[in-house]
């Protein structure tokens, strides 16, 4: 399966990386590997995510406060709208859906 990430997605990870990154390198690394597990989760079986909201799922990244909001698009193809923090504004990504 193809998981693809919304551009504001990716500028989310890379924002969430670079804070860790300034805490601690170690930590920033096991945030990236908890990110990349997630996907792994999802192109591997993408109907295990919790519903959220209609066709839209989560997974957590693992030890971090961060979920991946997601809809399986099509055969073979997820598509990731967040990298969302679990404490800001939940539900904003909703506007992303039919953003490029």
């Amino acid at each position: 399966m193809a998981v693809l990430f919304h551009r504001l997605a990716t500028r989310e990870f890379v924002e969430a990386r670079r804070r860790y990154a300034r805490i601690d390198p170690q930590i920033e690394a096991r945030f990236v590997a908890a990110v990349r597990a997630a996907v792994q989760r999802i192109d591997a079986t993408p109907q295990l995510g919790s519903l959220i909201r209609g066709p839209y799922r989560w997974v957590r990244a693992k030890r971090y406060p961060y979920l991946l909001v997601y809809e399986v698009i099509g055969p073979g193809v997820a598509h990731v709208y967040a990298v969302a923090h679990v404490r800001r504004r939940p539900g904003y990504w909703i506007r992303r859906i039919n953003q490029p």
